[in-house]
C-alpha cells in the first residue's frame, strides 16, 4: 500500500489517500456533510478485542454518540445483537437503567450475524428471509461443538482436568442463535506452551465444521458456510481459507457456522436499501429485500445498485473495520498473496462504491493489535520526527504493492482512539 503525503487536503481526495492520520480533516467531513453514511464493524472497532466475549464492555459516551448520528450510523458485525454473548447485553451493563435505553433508543441499529439480523435503536430484532427449518438447525450447533471439542481435549496428552475442560468449553462455545461459532482464544492461551496441541485443536474445529456442512445437505442443502477469523480469502469456489497456526501465531481462532448470504458486503446493500427509504420513502431493492436473496460476487452487487440506486441520493459512505489480512505465500518459487479478513469484503465494496457513484467514499481502519487477541500486526509508525508522524506499514504484508484496498484513514490507537474521535465527531456535528 502507497503512503500518501500527510499535507495533502483530504476534502479534496479522501478516496485517494493511504494510512493517513489525518483525523482532523476527516472529522471535518463527517461533522459538516450532510448526506453522509456511516457503516461501522464492533469488536476490536468500538470496544476491546478480547479472548472471552462475556467480559467485553463498551462505554456510555460512545453509544450515545452514535444514537445522536441518528440514521447517518449502522453498525455490520458477524458477531449478534443478542443472546447470551450479544452486542445488546454489553450495552444493558453500561447503564443502570434498563428503561433508558429503550425509551430512548440506544441500542445499536443495524446487521448482525453477518448480515441477517436486523434490529432498529429500540431492539428490536428480526431475521429477514430465514426459516424455521434453518433456525432450527441452528439451535442444535453449539451442543455438538461442546461434544466435538470434550471429546478431544480430554485425551490424556492435552493434560487437563475437568475443571479446565468445562471452563475452556465455556469460553470457546458461542451459542448464537444465528452464527453459533467456536473461539479458540482460551485453548490458544491454555497451550501457549504446547503450539502442536493447539493446532490439532485447530484442526479439529475446521473438521468439525465441514461435518456440520456435510449434515446440512440432509435437506437444507446450500443454507450455510463457514467464515474463518482471520482467513487467507478466498478460494476458487468461493469458500474462505483458514489460516493455519504457526508456532506462536494462532492463526483462525474463531470458526463461525453461518447462514448463507450473511457476508458484510451484502448487508451493505440492505443498510443502503433502507437508507434510500428513510431519505424517499421507497426501497431501491423493495421493502423485503435481505441478504438471503442478493448475489455474492463483488461485481454482481456493484450492478445491482448501479442498476437500482439513484445516483443523486447516493451518500459518501464511510466504511470502519479492523479486520483485513495479506500474507504472502510461495508458490512455485513465486509469491502469492492471500487476502482476507472479516472486514476485507465490506471496505472493498464501499470503496468500490465510491468510485462507481464518484462519492469519495472513505475507508477507516482501527488498530486492533494491542487487544488481548494477539493475531493481527500492527501498524507501523515512523516517530523520527515528533511533528510529523508516518505510517509506514499497514496491516497486510508490505511486498502486496497491488492489494486493492486502501486504507485511506488509520487509528494506530486501537479502540480507544477511535471511540475519543468518534464521540468528539458527532458532538461537533450535532453543534453544526
Amino acid at each position: 500500500m502507497a503512503i500518501s503525503n500527510p499535507s495533502l487536503n483530504l476534502h479534496s481526495e479522501p478516496h485517494k489517500r493511504s494510512l493517513s492520520l489525518d483525523h482532523q480533516s476527516l472529522s471535518q467531513i463527517l461533522s459538516q456533510q450532510e448526506n453522509i453514511l456511516i457503516i461501522q464493524d464492533l469488536d476490536g472497532v468500538c470496544m476491546g478485542l478480547v479472548k472471552d466475549p462475556l467480559t467485553r464492555r463498551m462505554e456510555i459516551k460512545y453509544l450515545e454518540a452514535a444514537k445522536s448520528l441518528g440514521d447517518r450510523f449502522f453498525v455490520l458485525t458477524n458477531g449478534e445483537h443478542i443472546g447470551k454473548r450479544g452486542v445488546n447485553g454489553i450495552i444493558e451493563k453500561a447503564f443502570d437503567n434498563l428503561n433508558q435505553i429503550k425509551e430512548q433508543g440506544l441500542y445499536l441499529q443495524g446487521l448482525a450475524g453477518g448480515g441477517v439480523q436486523w434490529q432498529d435503536c429500540f431492539g428490536n430484532v428480526s431475521h429477514p428471509g430465514v426459516s424455521d427449518e434453518e433456525m432450527a438447525f441452528l439451535e442444535a450447533v453449539p451442543q455438538k461443538m461442546a461434544d466435538s471439542l470434550r471429546a478431544l481435549i480430554t485425551q490424556p496428552q492435552y493434560g487437563l482436568n475437568q475443571m479446565q475442560i468445562e471452563e475452556c468449553i465455556q469460553a470457546a462455545v458461542l451459542d448464537n442463535k444465528v452464527s453459533p461459532s467456536a473461539n479458540l482464544n482460551t485453548f490458544h492461551e491454555t497451550f501457549s506452551q504446547s503450539p502442536e496441541l493447539y493446532a490439532e485443536l485447530q484442526q479439529e474445529a475446521k473438521s468439525l465444521m465441514d461435518r456440520l456442512l456435510q449434515e446440512a445437505q440432509q435437506g437444507l442443502a446450500d443454507s450455510f458456510f463457514v467464515h474463518y477469523a482471520p482467513n487467507l480469502g478466498r478460494d476458487a469456489e468461493g469458500k474462505e481459507i483458514m489460516q493455519p497456526s504457526q508456532g506462536q501465531n494462532s492463526g483462525t481462532t474463531d470458526f463461525q457456522f453461518m447462514l448463507r448470504g450473511a457476508i458484510k458486503e451484502v448487508g451493505v446493500l440492505v443498510i443502503l436499501n433502507h437508507y434510500y427509504f428513510l431519505q424517499t420513502g421507497s426501497y431501491p431493492l423493495g421493502k423485503d429485500f435481505n441478504a438471503r436473496q442478493a448475489p455474492r460476487q463483488h461485481q454482481a452487487l456493484l450492478k445491482l445498485v448501479k442498476d437500482n440506486f439513484d445516483p443523486v441520493i447516493m451518500p459518501t459512505i464511510v466504511g470502519v473495520g479492523d479486520t483485513v489480512t495479506s500474507k504472502a505465500v510461495e508458490n512455485e518459487n513465486k509469491l502469492e498473496f492471500k487476502r482476507g479478513g472479516s472486514d476485507r469484503g465490506f471496505l472493498e465494496l464501499i470503496q468500490e462504491l465510491g468510485k462507481e457513484f464518484k462519492t469519495n467514499n472513505i475507508v477507516i481502519y482501527v488498530d486492533s493489535s494491542g487487544g488481548e487477541v494477539k493475531n493481527r500486526q500492527a501498524l507501523k509508525l515512523d516517530r523520527s520526527n515528533t511533528q510529523e508522524i508516518k505510517v509506514i506499514q499497514g496491516p497486510g504484508d508490505p511486498r502486496d504493492v497491488e492489494d486493492p484496498l486502501t486504507l485511506n484513514i488509520v487509528f494506530p490507537g486501537g479502540y480507544q482512539e477511535y471511540v475519543d474521535f468518534f464521540c468528539q465527531t458527532a458532538k461537533q456535528r450535532k453543534l453544526a
